[in-house]
């Protein structure tokens, strides 16, 4: 049977997350754009109202959430603020890895540190030369006795200079390509690691994104997660699970953009009606619409395939990519509805428009998106 019916808890989840962005983040939202600082006293209000690591198991202090109730949080904070929305989820990402391969020492210890001490941190995959291509990265990791030495310099890391520890890829092994990538738990305070400059962004600025500088970092072999060679294969689980959560925070900024759109157009009139009622204006519309719902069909078809434990890669790619060419189109359309306003910094389509663009490009481009649905396509045929 198919049910598109969310539970109590689903609804309860998605309205404290509505609620939270529409009095906590909407009023500051525009501030933090303007200021690109780290969004601290909204972290702090996210923690208290219980939608801060969403994902961890109960075992270890979290809400032991399913990824489609991820979701439909990430929709509802994005719709208040992208940005705002990446640096309260980072955490999610970060832990993911730890969740997939990690000890129950690591565990214990690490996810622990995260909901009982309020800490933050990031997931360092990115290098200036690998993005989508995974496997270029150039970070190395080195075994000497019970450590390893790891030199390297990771790129557009979110969180990166406010993360109190970091998961990091490096090689163990460069000679196996894929299979001789490891994944580490590295501590912020630990000697050779150095965030590094932040970047001045486009959008979504109210999210911290920094390099991060390893100069013969020392990792006891205890941080290593799962074994030598793993890690390739524990960054292709994390997209699996992150990639609907990225689709559904594209849903959220399309929607918000659609929503100032409608009523905008009600109240602006050209020729004596209002601009809802020229076709061409109400047509926009009802595209952004049609397209906004097919893009959350396909993210919470992802997540829920995800959280039965089947294998979603295709159906993730299914939906990251086609949220974030979405969104793109929705704001740009929503700009336009506005007209000469909406190029002005003081209507919020501007805003909504300059977050869009890098949903196009994190967690994988829109043409990687595509690279994947091809091979998963001819695989299965």
């Amino acid at each position: 049977m198919i049910d598109f019916n969310l539970t109590d808890e689903q609804q309860a989840i998605r309205k404290l997350a509505h609620e939270f962005a529409e009095q906590e983040i909407v009023p500051v939202a525009a501030e933090y754009d303007r200021s690109a600082t780290f969004p601290w006293p909204i972290i702090e209000k996210a923690y208290d109202v219980g939608l801060m690591n969403l994902n961890i198991p109960e075992a270890y202090g979290g809400a032991g959430l399913g990824l489609l109730d991820e979701c439909l949080v990430a929709e509802e904070l994005a719709w208040g603020c992208a940005g705002i929305n990446a640096s309260i989820g980072l955490n999610a990402l970060a832990a993911l890895p730890i969740i997939i391969a990690g000890s129950e020492e690591q565990k214990r210890h690490y996810l622990g540190r995260l909901t009982a001490e309020r800490q933050m941190a990031a997931y360092a995959l990115t290098e200036p030369a690998a993005g989508s291509d995974v496997v270029g990265i150039q970070t190395v990791a080195r075994r000497v006795g019970d450590e390893y030495i790891l030199t390297g310099t990771k790129n557009f890391i979110t969180n990166a200079s406010v993360a109190n520890f970091y998961v990091v890829f490096a090689y163990t092994d460069k000679t196996k390509r894929h299979r001789g990538m490891s994944a580490f738990i590295v501590e912020r305070e630990w000697s050779g690691v150095t965030p590094g400059r932040k970047d001045d962004k486009m959008g979504q600025r109210a999210s911290d994104t920094a390099q991060l500088i390893l100069e013969d970092v020392k990792v006891p072999k205890s941080n290593l997660l799962g074994g030598e060679g793993d890690g390739f294969k524990i960054a292709m689980q994390v997209f699996d699970r992150s990639r609907p959560g990225v689709a559904a925070a594209a849903v959220g900024v399309a929607r918000r953009a659609m929503e100032v759109a409608i009523e905008y157009a009600k109240e602006r009139t050209t020729f004596g009606l209002p601009l809802a009622a020229h076709q061409a204006i109400g047509f926009k519309i009802a595209q952004m619409a049609m397209e906004i719902a097919a893009a959350r069909h396909l993210t919470w078809h992802a997540a829920w395939l995800a959280d039965q434990g089947k294998r979603n890669t295709l159906e993730a790619s299914f939906a990251k990519c086609f949220a974030a060419d979405t969104v793109m189109k929705v704001t740009t359309e929503a700009v336009q509805v506005f007209g000469g306003y909406g190029y002005m910094k003081d209507y919020p389509v501007e805003k909504l428009m300059r977050d869009a663009k890098v949903f196009q490009i994190y967690e994988g481009t829109s043409e990687i998106q595509r690279v994947i649905m091809a091979r998963e396509l001819f695989k299965s045929a």
